[in-house]
């Protein structure tokens, strides 16, 4: 067993449920499922939705400045989740691994990803604005909110190292 709570790292662990959540429910495979196959007016739908939002995708009808910076969001959602989780001092000050502090660290760090990384690539889209990128860092820290409690589990029981 070489993957148990004592080998794993918080900041690697969450980032890989971010890369995980990224990959599988950004996939455009996915996207168009949850498009077409789910009620925006329902909750399970608006959450089945809301999992889409870091959306990458390889071809569209879309400019290519508008693809990049989709798939550059993506990207940067899952290095700014190893950055902030690897920043925050939450998991870092707890004095007993799979504290409460440890899980809410990786879920602010993943609302803080997910905002940043909207915010930064809604300033490289065509025609961009400061309304548009503030909007858009909304939207992505409402995506951190709803769903960076699956980056927060996954941090649970994992040790900081030493520094």
């Amino acid at each position: 067993m070489a993957l148990t709570n004592r080998y794993k790292s918080a900041p690697g662990a969450g980032t890989l449920a971010a890369l995980l959540l990224v990959l599988v429910f950004g996939s455009p495979w996915y996207v168009d499922w949850a498009r077409n196959n789910t009620d925006p007016d329902s909750a399970g739908g608006w959450f089945l939705r809301l999992l889409a939002w870091p959306a990458w995708r390889f071809d569209s009808s879309d400019s290519i400045q508008e693809i990049f910076a989709d798939d550059l969001k993506a990207i940067l959602v899952v290095v700014l989740t190893f950055v902030f989780l690897y920043l925050l001092p939450g998991s870092q000050l707890a004095r007993a691994r799979g504290t409460l502090s440890q899980f809410f660290a990786g879920w602010a760090a993943y609302v803080f990803a997910a905002a940043l990384a909207a915010l930064l690539t809604a300033l490289i889209r065509t025609n961009p604005s400061l309304l548009g990128a503030l909007q858009a860092a909304g939207d992505g820290a409402e995506y951190g909110l709803f769903t960076g409690w699956i980056i927060g589990i996954a941090t649970l029981g994992g040790y900081r190292g030493r520094r």
